[in-house]
């Protein structure tokens, strides 16, 4: 049987869709492509939506057999075995949920990452006493103090990829109750508010915050994340999380409709020039 994996990688998730492609183009249903490896369908089927590790000598029968040369192969091979490798965040794995795996391998790849964060700052912009203090709450569900410490740590790391060279473009929309809810005392509220401040200056950040006085909008149901991808094979993707879990969205019906809400929730909130007003006159009040 194929390895299962606790979460894909990006890469997986890229070459999968490819491997689809490869074999509806050569025009061969999931059973044939099944009967060359000697498997169950269902084996292909976990390949192509990279619910398994890609085992290369499944890959290279496939290609073969869906007339794929031996150069195309190769590379295709090579791509397979760099995405196999473990993402950094796999060293996690003892307080990383599987379903949230997937997150952050997607955070690290996208071009564009769109936010709606209704409760708290979204984990890339927040300080790591901030971070501590919604953690001690139970927001992840686990309050011993090693885990917190482990969780905070991955947070920081993850905010490494706004400081890389290709760093993604980041448009958070934040309503105004995650600035007004204390989190660690107001020194730790200060300094978050430091910090968001300092990321409103990052020429890749737009920060804006949905303020009381406007009324409800349209995304009030929950939070949600929107990643846009520069590589063709990954469709631009919806996170929404809940309490125990989360899911992924990638129809282009569910993915418009949380993109005509964002869109439209960007026009309701305060634009980036007041938000930073508001964000120093709230810490001014601290």
């Amino acid at each position: 049987m194929s390895e299962p994996r606790s979460a894909p990688t990006v890469g997986q998730v890229v070459l999968g869709r490819r491997l689809l492609d490869l074999r509806e183009r050569a025009g061969m249903k999931r059973e044939e492509a099944a009967r060359i490896l000697r498997v169950a369908p269902a084996t292909v089927r976990r390949m192509e939506m990279a619910e398994v590790a890609l085992k290369i000598p499944y890959l290279q029968l496939l290609l073969k057999a869906y007339g794929i040369s031996e150069e195309e192969a190769d590379a295709f091979v090579l791509l397979a075995e760099e995405a196999n490798k473990p993402g950094w965040w796999q060293r996690f794995h003892d307080i990383l949920p599987g379903w949230f795996s997937m997150y952050v391998s997607l955070e690290g790849a996208a071009g564009v990452i769109r936010s709606y964060e209704p409760h708290f700052v979204p984990g890339l912009l927040q300080t790591e006493d901030y971070a501590r203090g919604v953690l001690r709450s139970g927001a992840v569900g686990q309050t011993r103090p090693d885990d917190i410490e482990r969780h905070v740590a991955l947070r920081m790391q993850r905010q490494e990829l706004l400081t890389r060279e290709d760093a993604p473009r980041l448009w958070v929309v934040m309503d105004e109750t995650a600035l007004r809810r204390p989190v660690g005392g107001p020194e730790v509220m200060r300094g978050q508010i430091d910090r968001l401040l300092e990321a409103t200056e990052l020429p890749h950040v737009t920060l804006q915050v949905a303020q009381f006085a406007t009324g409800p909008h349209p995304g009030t149901y929950g939070p949600f994340v929107l990643f846009r991808f520069a590589m063709p094979e990954l469709p631009d993707m919806v996170y929404s999380e809940y309490l125990t879990g989360a899911v992924y969205l990638d129809a282009r019906a569910e993915v418009a409709t949380h993109l005509e809400v964002m869109d439209r929730m960007a026009a309701q909130a305060a634009t980036a020039h007041r938000t930073k007003e508001i964000l120093r006159d709230l810490r001014k009040e601290l």
